[in-house]
C-alpha cells in the first residue's frame, strides 16, 4: 500500500460520518501494515547472490604507505597482517633434506686370509669355517629384518640379483653413461666412479662365474629415527674377467683386452628399506688388509736421442759455415 493511500485513508475517518461503519473501520485500522518497496529492487530475492556478483570489491594499493617491514613496529605488522587475514611467519632455521644412502659401511665383513685359495680340508680352511658361522647368527637376524620390509627376500635370489647388478654396474661405467649407471650404484659410489674413469678408456668384460656368488655378511641400522632403516649386504664373488684401460692417449695402462683374470671381490650392496620405492644398488667394495699391492701402471715416455760430442761439433761446424755464406753474400740495393 502506498503513501497516498494511507493518507487518503486517514482524512476520511477524520471527516466522513461512520455510523454502523465503525467495527469495520477499526478492524480495517488493526489490519493495516506499511510496506515500502525500493525501486531498483526485485521483490524476488532468490537472484540477490547473482545481483552481489555483478559487484567486485578490489582492494586499491595505498601508494602513500611507503613503508618497509624493516621500519614498521611490531604492532604495525600485527596489525597489517591481521587486515590480511594472515598468520604471522615462523623463523624456520631447518631446512629438509632426503638421506638415500649412508656415507659408508656399518660393521663391515672382514674377509679371512688366503680365501679362495686355501682348500676347507686344511686346518686354516677348517678354521676359516668356524669363524664364518660364529658371525652368520647377526647376519641371519638382519636378514630376517630385511624380510620385515622386503617380503619376497631369499637369498638364493638376491645373490643372482646381484650379480646381474653387479655386470650392469661396471658395464656402465665402461661406457660412462652418468644417468644410467644411476641406478645400479648409490650416491656415495657415484662419485668415485666418475672421478676414476675421467680421460680413460675402459674396455671390461665378464667372462664367467668360477663360484656361485654367496651372501657372507648382512647388517641393518636405523639413521637420525628408528623408522628411517637402511640395509646392507655384503656378497662375495669370485669370478673371471676382462680389464683394460687406456689413458687419454690412447696408452695401455692397466690390463689386457685378450688375457682373462680371476678376481675374488667383497662387493656390499645397500637399499633404503624404510622407501616403498629403495632399489638394491652397488655401494662399496672391501679390500682387505692382507690383499697384496696393485701392479703399477706401465708408463711410456717419449724417445729423446742422445747426441755423441762429434755429431755436437759437426753441427756447430755447419751453423757456422751457413752463418758465414750468408754474412758473404752481397745485398739488393732496394729500388
Amino acid at each position: 500500500m502506498s503513501v497516498s493511500v494511507v493518507n487518503s485513508y486517514i482524512k476520511f475517518l477524520q471527516f466522513a460520518p461512520l455510523g454502523l461503519l465503525v467495527p469495520c473501520v477499526k478492524a480495517a485500522a488493526v489490519n493495516l501494515e506499511l510496506v515500502r518497496h525500493r525501486g531498483n529492487k526485485h521483490w524476488n530475492p532468490k537472484f540477490k547472490w547473482l545481483r552481489m556478483k555483478k559487484v567486485i570489491k578490489v582492494k586499491l594499493p595505498d601508494f602513500e604507505d611507503t613503508k618497509s617491514e624493516a621500519d614498521m613496529t611490531p604492532e604495525e605488522i600485527r596489525s597489517k597482517l591481521k587486515e590480511r587475514g594472515m598468520q604471522p611467519p615462523r623463523p624456520w632455521i631447518e631446512r629438509p633434506f632426503y638421506i638415500s644412502s649412508t656415507g659408508g659401511v656399518f660393521e663391515p665383513y672382514v674377509p679371512p686370509e688366503g680365501d679362495g685359495k686355501i682348500s676347507p680340508i686344511t686346518v686354516h680352511g677348517a678354521k676359516q669355517k668356524v669363524e664364518f658361522l660364529e658371525k652368520k647368527s647377526k647376519s641371519m637376524l638382519a636378514v630376517r629384518k630385511i624380510r620385515s620390509y622386503e617380503e619376497d627376500f631369499e637369498v638364493s635370489d638376491f645373490v643372482q640379483q646381484a650379480q646381474d647388478i653387479y655386470i650392469n654396474a661396471h658395464t656402465l661405467m665402461a661406457s660412462k653413461d652418468e644417468t644410467k649407471i644411476q641406478e645400479f650404484v648409490t650416491e656415495r659410489a657415484y662419485p668415485e666412479i666418475r672421478h676414476n674413469t675421467i680421460d680413460k678408456t675402459i674396455h671390461w668384460k665378464f667372462v664367467k662365474s668360477l663360484e656361485p656368488p654367496r651372501l657372507v655378511h648382512a647388517r641393518c641400522t636405523d639413521i637420525i629415527t628408528k623408522e628411517n632403516i637402511f640395509g646392507q649386504v655384503t656378497v662375495r664373488f669370485h669370478t673371471q674377467q676382462i680389464l683394460a684401460i687406456y689413458d687419454r692417449f690412447g696408452r695401455l695402462m692397466h690390463g689386457s683386452e685378450i688375457l682373462a683374470k680371476d678376481v675374488l671381490e667383497y662387493v656390499v650392496f645397500e637399499k633404503h628399506l624404510s622407501n616403498e620405492y629403495g632399489l638394491w644398488r652397488l655401494h662399496e667394495k672391501i679390500v682387505p688388509n692382507w690383499m697384496p699391492p696393485k701392479e703399477p701402471v706401465t708408463k711410456t715416455f717419449r724417445l729423446v736421442k742422445k747426441e755423441t760430442p762429434e755429431e755436437s761439433s759437426e753441427t756447430k761446424e755447419v751453423q757456422r759455415t751457413s752463418s758465414e755464406t750468408e754474412v758473404g753474400q752481397p745485398q739488393a740495393a732496394p729500388v
